[in-house]
């Protein structure tokens, strides 16, 4: 009878969300108070859950979110994105320009969050497409496979970011193994698969082709490339330090995700904003805009919390515990299939990943996966098989001007073959722990 309550829960939560149009944070809410009734949660009770559910999700999420997204911004508003892009492709040049576009992906895309990337690197492509006259899907798949890998795989992205504690993961080891989860599958759908779109031809709308800034405008190389990947560099720093047995207060104060992004931030406020001669006034309407942003996600986030709280609350996550220990079934694979499922019910890959987290949560709590491996196999999972129910789908297909027949042999592709080779990595992983 509980499973059957959470499952209930679990289909309402789909129906609100896709049938009725429910945003996702007030189908969160009613999808959790429901499931806190059914789940024998009395009903004085429900509010407290609530609160404690949003709270504790929330608590250690919003610093870094927000930290990440005003960092995000700022390198794309300084020019220090356009600035990255430009060296990638001098470097690489016209015979391996789909390589070069799938690193700015994958370095711009490290702090800018998924839709705010979208929409300031894909006028680059279209850039590229008349400087170089090859096609748009040709350049522009590499570039959005490095943007999804970041999304799903590296924080301070919201989906792992917020798996991480929820899991009791190490938030050094999982960008490691993020790292090297992203890496081989950015490359296998983006450059590669690329090779097999050369043929699908498509005019972009000109609305969406930016008129890039003067070079002189630009932040340097150095600047920009040390710049946007701080945060990595100081994490895994921190982390491979703790490894050699490093160990020291300071260590622990630097190597803090929160403080990581803070001084990146402050780093990044001086280059490449203050020191250029940018007043403090614009800086801070840029940080505004920047929480603007992803205040959205932050609603999702705290939504998917009530949900994960009711479970807890309600004692269910010792039932899914023990049923799902009991599944012959590898758990993470079985995480991977579960997040699958609600991804493609739902379209959202950060709504598909919390939820399916709130559900897998135990096998890393009980000890039955390695919790960082854990937080990688739900992303995985939360990018599979992209289609229309998915905003992400519909923004390449009008940005590209494509079929629908295209946008799924190209698009929903793409995204799938992410999900495939991050889980085939994921296991690799695994055996050799």
């Amino acid at each position: 009878m509980t499973l059957l309550a959470v499952l209930t829960t679990l289909i309402l939560l789909v129906l609100l969300i896709t049938w009725a149009k429910l945003h996702p944070f007030l189908a969160f809410l009613v999808a959790s108070i429901a499931g806190a009734l059914l789940l024998g949660i009395p009903p004085a009770s429900i509010p407290d859950t609530l609160e404690k559910g949003i709270g504790g999700t929330l608590g250690g999420l919003i610093i870094i979110i927000c930290l990440g997204a005003m960092f995000g911004k700022l390198i794309a508003e300084s020019g220090a994105a356009q600035k990255i892009s430009e060296v990638l492709l001098q470097c690489f040049g016209r015979r391996h320009i789909t390589w070069a576009l799938m690193l700015t992906g994958f370095i711009v895309g490290i702090p800018l969050f998924y839709n705010v990337g979208f929409v300031l690197l894909v006028p680059l492509v279209f850039s590229v497409m008349y400087q170089s006259g090859l096609p748009a899907v040709y350049l522009g798949i590499p570039l959005l496979a490095a943007l999804s890998v970041t999304h799903g795989y590296l924080p301070p992205h919201p989906s792992p970011t917020a798996l991480i504690p929820l899991f009791g993961a190490d938030i050094g080891k999982t960008l490691l193994y993020g790292l090297c989860v992203a890496i081989p599958s950015m490359i296998l759908a983006g450059p590669l698969l690329a090779k097999r779109l050369r043929h699908i031809e498509c005019t972009p709308l000109k609305t969406f082709v930016a008129a890039p800034r003067s070079s002189e405008s630009l932040p340097g190389g150095w600047n920009s490339f040390t710049v946007a990947l701080l945060p990595i560099l100081l994490i895994a720093t921190s982390t491979l330090l703790a490894h050699l047995n490093i160990d020291s207060k300071a260590l622990g104060f630097l190597g803090n995700a929160n403080i990581v992004m803070l001084i990146a931030l402050a780093l990044a406020s001086y280059t490449l904003a203050l020191r250029r001669g940018m007043s403090m006034q614009h800086l801070m309407q840029i940080y505004t805009e920047a929480v603007k942003d992803i205040s959205i996600i932050l609603l999702i986030v705290a939504g998917a919390g009530t949900l994960k709280q009711v479970f807890v609350d309600s004692g269910v996550s010792a039932s899914i515990a023990a049923l799902l220990t009991e599944i012959p079934i590898n758990p993470l694979i079985l995480a991977w299939l579960i997040a699958t499922c609600i991804r493609i019910s739902l379209g959202s890959a950060t709504v598909a990943g919390l939820t399916a987290a709130g559900i897998v949560a135990p096998l890393a709590s009980e000890g039955y996966a390695d919790p960082n491996l854990l937080v990688l196999a739900v992303g995985a999972g939360s990018l599979m098989c992209s289609h229309v129910n998915d905003s992400g789908f519909w923004m390449f297909k009008e940005y590209f001007n494509l079929s629908l027949k295209d946008t799924f042999k190209s698009w929903t592709l793409m995204e799938t073959i992410v999900g495939v080779v991050g889980l085939a990595v994921v296991l690799a992983l695994d055996a050799l722990r």
